[in-house]
C-alpha cells in the first residue's frame, strides 16, 4: 500500500512540474502573490499565484518555482485581484462619430475595468466593432450589441415587426432594443417574430404595452426599471397612461408600494432580469444644478460641445418652469430604490448599467455612481459586484468565458489596491486592467486618460 502511495505521488510532482514548463512560454504573464475574489462566496483566496497565457487564465496557484521566467511580472501583493466589470446599458458612438473619439470612449470605459459592453443602440458598424474587439484587433471591451432601435416611428405595423425582427436576427445583433412609442399589436409580433427565429429583446417598456404585459412577454431585461411605478398605480386612479412623464414621475403620488411584491413575483417567474440605471436618476433628472456637476473630475474627457448640450438638457428637465418638484422626486427615488432593493431580494437578477454617455454620465466612470445609487438603495457591495461580472455572465450564457477568476476563463480582470467587499470605493483605485490578457498599468492608462482630456479640450 505504501508503495502505491509513494508510486501516486510521484506521477502528481510528475504531472505538477510538467505543468510547471507548459506554465512558461514567451508570452505568459504571471500575477503574484494577490488575494482572488470569489465573486460567488464574497470569499477571498489570499497571496495566490494567477498564470495568464495566450488571453486566458491558466493557472491559480499557491506557490511558483520561477516566477523570473515569465515576460510580464505584476506584483499583486496586497491587492486584491476580480473579474473585470460589465456596464450593461452602454452606447457606442454611431458611425458618424470621428474614429478617434470611438476609440477614446472604448478606451474610457476600460480605464474604470469594464471589460464587458452591451449596446443598446445598435448600428451595422457596431458588428463591425464587436467582431474587431474579438479578435483582439482592438482595444476594446467585449462588445454586445443591439439591433437599431425598434420604436413607435420605425415599426409602425405589424408586416414591419416581422420584417425588421428577421433582418435584426440575420444580420447578427445579440439582441433587440425596444424603445417607447410602439403599439400593443405591433409588440406582440416583435415577441412572436423574436421567439419564432430565436432572438431576445430588451429596453424599454412602451406606455401602450404597460409593465405586465411586458413582463409575461418575457424581456430579456428590463431597462431603468421602465414602468414598474406606472404599474403600482391603482386601475381606480383612471389616469390617462401617456400621461406618466418621466418613467412615471408625474403618477408618483398614486402609487401604491403595497403593489411591488406582485410585480417583483411576476419578474422572477418570467426570468426578466433589471438594469436599474439608477444614476440617470440621481444626476440628470434630480435637484442637482449642472454647473455643479460640471465641476467633476471627469467631465474634462467629454468634449466641451456634447457638456454645453447636457447642461442645457438638464435645464430643460429640472429647471424653472418644468414643473419639477423637489419633493415630489424624493417620493420618487424612494419607489425607486424600494422596486430595486425588492427585486434584488425576490425577483430574477440585477445587472450592472448606468446609461453611458448619457446627461452627465462620462462612460466609465458613471459605473461608479451607479453603484452608488445602487448602495443607497440597500444592495450590498457583493450583490453590486455580482450584478456586474457573474451576473452577465450567467445573462448571455457565458458563465464559462467570463465572469469569475477561474482557471480556463479569459483573463479580463481589474486588480485593485483594496477589498471592494468592505468598501465599493476600492473599484476607482485601480492598479491595472487587464482585457482578454492584455495588460494596462495604472500609469499607461492616466497617460491615455490625460491624452483624452487634451483632446477634448479641442471640441
Amino acid at each position: 500500500m505504501k508503495k502505491l502511495v509513494f508510486i501516486a505521488a510521484s506521477i502528481l510532482l510528475g504531472s505538477c512540474n510538467q505543468a510547471q514548463e507548459k506554465r512558461v512560454s514567451p508570452s505568459a504573464t504571471l500575477i503574484s502573490n494577490v488575494h482572488i475574489i470569489d465573486v460567488r462566496l464574497g470569499a477571498v483566496s489570499e497571496k495566490r499565484q494567477v498564470v495568464i497565457d495566450s488571453g486566458k487564465i491558466q493557472y491559480i496557484l499557491e506557490t511558483i518555482e520561477t516566477p523570473e521566467n515569465f515576460a510580464l511580472q505584476i506584483d499583486g501583493t496586497g491587492k486584491y485581484l476580480l473579474p473585470g466589470l460589465a456596464e450593461m446599458h452602454a452606447h457606442i458612438p454611431p458611425p458618424t462619430t470621428d474614429p478617434e473619439r470611438i476609440a477614446e470612449t472604448l478606451f474610457l470605459y476600460l480605464s474604470n475595468g469594464i471589460t464587458t459592453i452591451r449596446g443598446m443602440l445598435g448600428d451595422p458598424a457596431h458588428l463591425v466593432l464587436r467582431e474587431k474587439a474579438a479578435k483582439d484587433e482592438i482595444l476594446s471591451p467585449r462588445i454586445f450589441t443591439s439591433s437599431p432601435s425598434l420604436n413607435g416611428n420605425s415599426v409602425r405595423s405589424t408586416q414591419e415587426a416581422r420584417e425588421k425582427v428577421t433582418a435584426y436576427r440575420k444580420a447578427g445583433y445579440d439582441f433587440l432594443k425596444i424603445h417607447p412609442g410602439i403599439q400593443l399589436d405591433v409588440f406582440d409580433e416583435i415577441v412572436k417574430t423574436a421567439n419564432e427565429v430565436d432572438i431576445r429583446f430588451a429596453g424599454h417598456v412602451p406606455v401602450d404595452v404597460g409593465i405586465r404585459h411586458a413582463l409575461e412577454s418575457k424581456y430579456a431585461s428590463i431597462d431603468h426599471v421602465d414602468g414598474f411605478l406606472e404599474g403600482l398605480v391603482p386601475e381606480s386612479a383612471n389616469v390617462q397612461p401617456n400621461e406618466n412623464g418621466f418613467f412615471g414621475y408625474n403618477f408618483t403620488p398614486l402609487a401604491d408600494i403595497d403593489h411591488i411584491d406582485e410585480l417583483v413575483q411576476m419578474a422572477e417567474n418570467n426570468e426578466v432580469w433589471i438594469v436599474p440605471t439608477q444614476s440617470l436618476f440621481e444626476r440628470w433628472f434630480a435637484p442637482i444644478d449642472a454647473d455643479e456637476l460640471l465641476k467633476q473630475p471627469e467631465m474634462k474627457y467629454m468634449p466641451a460641445s456634447t457638456l454645453r448640450s447636457w447642461k442645457q438638457r438638464k435645464n430643460e428637465s429640472t429647471g424653472a418652469n418644468t414643473g419639477f418638484n423637489e419633493e415630489q422626486w424624493q417620493q420618487f427615488t424612494n419607489i425607486r430604490r424600494a422596486l430595486i432593493k425588492s427585486l434584488q431580494d425576490k425577483g430574477h437578477g440585477m445587472l450592472l448599467g448606468s446609461d453611458a454617455p448619457q446627461l452627465f454620465n462620462v462612460p466609465g466612470f458613471s459605473i461608479h455612481h451607479e453603484i452608488d445609487g445602487m448602495t443607497k438603495a440597500g444592495l450590498t457591495p457583493l450583490q453590486i459586484i455580482q450584478s456586474g461580472t457573474l451576473n452577465p455572465a450567467i445573462f448571455f450564457g457565458m458563465g464559462n468565458t467570463f465572469g469569475e477568476v477561474r482557471e480556463g476563463l479569459e483573463a479580463d480582470l481589474i486588480l485593485l489596491n483594496a477589498n471592494p467587499l468592505k468598501d465599493l470605493e476600492a473599484l476607482r483605485e485601480l492598479s491595472g486592467v487587464m482585457v482578454r490578457g492584455t495588460w494596462l498599468s495604472k500609469p499607461e492608462i492616466d497617460k491615455k486618460l490625460a491624452e483624452i482630456a487634451n483632446n477634448a479640450m479641442k471640441n
